[in-house]
């Protein structure tokens, strides 16, 4: 049974007393009664909470009169609280009651038997009163928070509630609502032809069960606008069954209608580009064929790959690189007809339904629009972002009968096409397959190919052109794959860039030489560097020079043993950046080259502005030395001028005496080349070091003996 606890406000200690005897053998408690004598401690008594019922008189020692009622209800208005009295008493009693008091008792029946049973009443009857309050003001809450709009009537119609989305909706606030006629507040009127209708809430009155209107009709609000709503209206009963109103729940139905078209257009449109995403495209490739079937033409699904989007997105950020996915986007749109389809498919990819006549001459000639306008340097928040595009095509009915398979075909051209140098588009042919098969397999087995340690690094020696002396070696990477054997870059590097592992097998390449070029220097070993190549991706990661400073310091290897070759073609693409990230890497004391210099770019003029430690003249120049057209200009004006600017100078892929004496003849620093010696693994590079370069002394100009530096 539950204990209520009553606090006794009384100076009067007999009155105190009979009170506590009368509650303490009362049948209907039990009851924790405590006494104070003043309205003082009283108060403080009720701050400190638990109190079901106070029972105080009106006249204490600390305070007077009806004051007393008014300071207690102050300290606890949820409190029940039953004035004491004698029979002279009873007016200021009744003025309490008035004021909040719940009851009064007289003295005559203190020791009443009624009065254990009546305090209860007393109490229970105010904790429902406190669950009601508390259900009304869920209601109250829960209504004002739904979206629909809610009014509620008497039995003539009258209006006794809104909540804040019928406010809003008729445009009545509550307290003018109040009292008037729901079909003043709320008029309806025909969609269709504009005259008044029954109210719902009338004919709810009249038949007492719900009733339904349909989304035809139109709700007039106060200021004359007109909304389109639905609606659905139902009794309200009393206990006895009763009905004692209605209720009328309502919705713009536009608003609602609005919120559904977004939804499905949202389903079908990439939410950045706002162009129809795979499944629209899908869907109007389907449509498209029917049409094709009908009338006998052709259509052509193009594949769009933008060939160094990652590289931009990566290191100036995502929100630079959405920016120019929607300057890509309004281009590619800019490339078709009307009756044509832009679609988004994912990430840097874009797919278009291109309908044609009789042949894919159409295609051809919207792909080679695309490959111009995506030529044309983006303009984003100051920058200029330069990016092309890889385009493969397949056609209908030629290449596929389905959409799937549109698109898988013009997936597989388009990777052809990054092949075959990018920016470019080609159509699909049938031998696709097999390369795209191939393809996949080497995909999958790249991600496996680090875990299961199948990379190993091969190295071949930089030579002093002057004395034969072995001054370092450049670090190459193979994958020994178990079933095709030795795999050279060039068959898995594009692949390994598309499908996102460029960056952590060059973390590995990294990691790889420097431990090696560790174990040659304790061993012995001496060379001034080991070369690693960088990509275009890592070199624009940002967290490149982290991983460069945390390499070198896991393998303890000084940082001016590691010399970083990056592509003269790579350095171009952003100057201020590479120059940014050329002088942190001189921070951190490495020795820094620019690989297949001269082959096209035009850089010198920047070549003052990066750090640069050592060029390497691109095999291409080398090999047209030996040639009837190769006169070695370009290469001359190489040497000089990193003589010049106190570079060193190395000339990659030496296959011949013929380049060696001209190279030695121009006063070229270094070679590297299969005339020295092939790539050899780590083992076979140490036992070089020691024999020497086979037939060094033909290769001398002095003809003396090749030493070990």
């Amino acid at each position: 049974m539950v204990t209520n606890r009553v606090l006794i406000i009384t100076g009067d200690t007999g009155d105190a007393e009979t009170l506590l005897n009368t509650l303490g053998d009362a049948k209907d408690g039990p009851f924790v009664v405590e006494c104070v004598s003043r309205l003082s401690d009283g108060v403080e008594r009720l701050r400190a909470g638990g109190i079901d019922a106070i029972m105080t008189d009106l006249s204490l020692p600390d305070c007077q009169g009806i004051q007393t009622l008014d300071l207690l209800l102050s300290a606890a208005p949820h409190t029940p609280i039953m004035t004491l009295c004698d029979r002279d008493g009873e007016a200021l009693a009744t003025e309490a009651v008035q004021r909040g008091a719940h009851g009064y008792l007289t003295k005559p029946h203190f020791e009443s038997s009624l009065l254990p049973q009546s305090l209860r009443n007393i109490i229970q009857r105010h904790a429902i009163e406190d669950a009601i309050f508390i259900e009304r003001a869920r209601a109250e809450i829960t209504l004002n928070s739904i979206s629909d709009a809610v009014i509620g009537t008497d039995l003539s119609g009258n209006i006794d509630y809104l909540n804040v989305a019928a406010e809003i909706l008729t445009g009545w606030p509550r307290d003018e609502a109040r009292g008037h006629a729901i079909t003043e507040v709320m008029p309806l009127k025909s969609a269709d032809t504009g005259s008044p209708v029954r109210h719902p809430v009338e004919r709810v009155l009249q038949a007492g069960k719900p009733m339904g209107m349909g989304s035809e009709t139109v709700l007039v609000q106060r200021d004359g606008k007109e909304v389109q709503v639905e609606d659905a209206a139902a009794p309200i009963y009393d206990a006895n069954r009763r009905i004692r109103g209605a209720v009328i729940v309502f919705r713009d139905v536009m608003a609602s209608r609005e919120m559904t078209a977004k939804m499905a257009h949202l389903a079908q449109h990439d939410f950045l580009t706002n162009l129809p995403n795979r499944v629209l495209l899908n869907d109007r490739i389907a449509q498209g064929i029917s049409l094709v079937e009908r009338f006998g033409t052709h259509l052509a699904v193009l594949f769009v790959d933008l060939d160094n989007f990652k590289r931009i997105n990566d290191s100036l950020g995502h929100a630079i690189g959405d920016k120019l996915l929607q300057s890509v986007a309004k281009r590619l749109c800019g490339c078709v007809r009307r009756s044509d389809t832009v679609s988004r498919q994912g990430g840097d990819e874009f797919a278009l339904l291109v309908s044609e006549g009789n042949d894919a001459e159409h295609a051809a000639l919207t792909a080679q629009r695309i490959v111009t306008a995506l030529s044309v340097p983006h303009s984003i928040e100051g920058l200029e972002l330069h990016v092309t595009a890889s385009i493969g095509i397949s056609t209908y009915p030629d290449d596929a009968s389905d959409a799937a398979t549109l698109l898988k075909h013009a997936d597989t051209a388009m990777y052809q096409a990054k092949e075959r140098g990018r920016n470019n588009y080609q159509f699909f042919s049938n031998d696709m397959n097999a390369r795209a098969g191939e393809r996949q397999l080497i995909e999958t087995g790249l991600r496996q190919a680090l875990a299961l340690q199948q990379f190993v690094l091969h190295y071949q020696p930089t030579v002093d052109l002057d004395t034969g002396t072995i001054t370092g070696a450049e670090a190459l990477l193979r994958w020994v794959h178990p079933q095709w054997g030795l795999i050279r870059p060039r068959r898995f590097i594009g692949i390994a860039a598309d499908c996102g592992l460029l960056v952590q097998i060059g973390r590995w390449v990294l990691q790889e030489a420097c431990m090696q070029a560790r174990r040659w220097e304790d061993a012995g070993v001496g060379l001034a560097s080991v070369a690693v190549n960088i990509s275009a991706l890592e070199f624009s990661h940002k967290a490149f020079v982290a991983d460069v400073r945390e390499v070198l310091d896991a393998t303890k290897l000084d940082p001016h043993r590691l010399q970083l070759e990056v592509a003269e073609s790579s350095l171009m693409r952003d100057v201020n950046a590479s120059a940014a990230v050329l002088m942190e890497l001189k921070d951190v004391g490495v020795r820094l080259a620019v690989d297949g210099f001269g082959a096209g770019y035009s850089s010198l003029s920047y070549l003052t502005e990066f750090p640069i430690d050592v060029l390497k003249i691109d095999r291409s120049l080398i090999q047209k030395v030996s040639t009837a057209k190769g006169n070695g200009v370009v290469v001359g004006a190489v040497i000089a001028m990193g003589a010049s600017l106190n570079h060193c100078v190395v000339a990659d892929g030496l296959e011949n005496h013929a380049q060696l004496a001209f190279l030695k003849a121009l006063h070229c620093d270094e070679g590297q080349g299969n005339l020295f010696s092939p790539p050899l693994t780590a083992d076979q590079f140490a036992a070089l070091t020691v024999t020497g370069i086979p037939g060094r002394a033909a290769l001398t100009r002095r003809r003396s003996r090749f030493r070990v530096a």
